[in-house]
């Protein structure tokens, strides 16, 4: 039976910086050339739930409720609209992977749900206790951390740190290929009557970093971007109160290098499990008929600016990438979009494409007239991060042309950073600094920013004169200890 819609497949990874795509991708990099790939893609929050939050429901984290990891504000709010309850009446909709896409009642318990659900959760668990394998990680691949709840108590949560390592119970017994082979029996037993849709949710190159052979030594040599363990004298050091910082700052450059080959061995895993997902929708006949999109939750400092995980605001942290391949009889006008994406567009794209019409609006825009060729996009994108367990360390960012302004809050101080991320991508320039050269810019996008988190309801507020404090409180700071610091 032929369907008229299309088969969706969204193929998410977890945790991956998009300068990790290349040499060791070969399936990814192959997907890319068949897809539409827009280049400047921003997630709505660099950690794990309140980015799927966005992601599956077109609207801001402040608007979902979904704004940290878990404990209170974890949860989409009931009312908001999701990929899965707007596409498994008439789709065969099937989950793999993560779950990390919290509602309340719990989607994947709901009696009105008609997704099949293989998430990894408790499952993977039960299988590696069959095996009797032991899971990857453990006490030597996690450290101590303080995590500020609420802005009022310091409590000691366990996290990952970037330890390396071989997983000697083999590549069966791994995550991500529990995961892959969940995906490829999805699409083995899916309802050949109804158009399919898979979403699969990766774990890597999410920590742990022990990773079984061939994958741990496949990456010999390794180019560090030139942030990798530096800390610059006018990034904020607010940071160092997040675990980014926190953990991140322990680690010299020349210690990054074997983490790094490791991160990316894992993302050759992960190609792996890509390419095989990617040839049984060949074998079963829906390659060319899938709406293909791959992407990534957020991404991964890996040392960038002296940091670890995400969790921040610099490019390395919040940019994604973001390929989407189109059914062989449709013909993008284009093949390559430099305009500012935000993932809440994805959802509003499947919906503009598959003629899906949504019960209630959503912030998140289609990408279909950039991809038609007649529009040139948003003119701004804006981020958040709310903390991780509990809500403690703030960021609130606005990506406006070429420039980004991040505003990071911890208690009762405020840091200001501007950057011009096409010319300096690596943001080793904070131009807050700079006399009075950038003051207009800067009021203006703080507005900006203002306005956007009043709209969306932001439990937190931007004073007006926060921009004249910053530069009262740091002025002093960055003429006197303001120096980059080689790690």
């Amino acid at each position: 039976m032929t369907n008229d819609k299309p088969n969706v497949i969204v193929i998410m990874a977890d945790q991956l910086r998009p300068d990790a795509i290349g040499v060791h991708t070969p399936n990814i990099n192959q997907l890319k050339e068949d897809s539409v790939v827009f280049e400047r893609a921003y997630c709505a929050s660099p950690i794990c739930v309140p980015a799927r939050g966005a992601f599956f429901t077109g609207m801001y984290p402040n608007e979902t409720g979904c704004l940290i990891n878990r404990g209170e504000y974890y949860q989409v709010h009931p009312e908001v609209d999701h990929l899965y309850g707007l596409m498994d009446n008439s789709w065969d909709s099937w989950h793999t992977g993560k779950l990390h896409f919290h509602t309340k009642p719990a989607l994947d318990r709901s009696p009105d749900s008609k997704t099949h659900w293989r998430k990894l959760e408790g499952r993977y668990e039960a299988f590696l206790k069959e095996q009797d394998k032991r899971k990857p990680g453990g006490a030597s691949y996690r450290g101590i951390m303080p995590e500020m709840a609420y802005g009022t108590i310091t409590r000691p949560k366990a996290y990952s740190i970037p330890t390396v390592g071989r997983y000697e119970e083999g590549q069966p017994f791994f995550i991500d290929e529990f995961i892959a082979k969940d995906s490829i029996d999805a699409i083995r037993e899916r309802d050949r009557s109804k158009p399919f849709l898979l979403n699969a949710m990766f774990h890597a190159p999410h920590p742990p970093l022990e990773i079984p052979d061939p994958w741990f030594s496949c990456v010999d040599t390794v180019e560090l971007p030139e942030n990798v363990g530096v800390w610059y004298g006018n990034q904020s050091p607010l940071q160092l109160y997040n675990l980014t910082g926190a953990l991140g700052a322990r680690y010299t450059r020349e210690q990054w290098e074997p983490i790094w080959k490791v991160y990316l061995g894992l993302v050759s895993l992960l190609d792996d499990c890509v390419g095989r997902i990617i040839e049984e929708l060949k074998k079963e006949g829906l390659y060319d008929n899938s709406l293909i999109i791959f992407t990534s939750d957020h991404g991964e400092m890996l040392g960038s600016h002296g940091l670890w995980q995400k969790m921040c605001m610099y490019e390395e942290s919040v940019r994604t990438p973001l390929f989407m391949k189109f059914p062989s009889n449709f013909k993008p006008a284009v093949s390559s979009c430099g305009a500012l994406v935000s993932s809440i567009d994805v959802l509003p794209t499947i919906c503009d494409f598959t003629g899906i019409q949504p019960k209630s609006p959503m912030s998140g825009q289609s990408l279909m007239p950039l991809i038609a060729g007649q529009d040139q996009g948003r003119e701004r994108v804006f981020i958040q991060y709310d903390g991780n367990g509990g809500r403690g360390n703030f960021q609130r960012c606005i990506v406006e042309g070429d420039y980004k302004l991040i505003v990071d809050l911890f208690k009762d101080e405020t840091f200001i950073e501007l950057y011009d991320v096409v010319n300096d991508p690596q943001e080793m320039n904070n131009l807050t600094f700079l006399d009075q050269t950038y003051r207009a810019r800067i009021e203006i996008m703080l507005q900006r920013l203002r306005e956007h988190m009043q709209s969306t309801n932001d439990l937190l507020e931007l004073p007006g004169s926060v921009y004249d404090r910053f530069l009262k409180d740091y002025t002093e700071f960055k003429a006197n200890e303001g120096d980059d610091i080689r790690i």
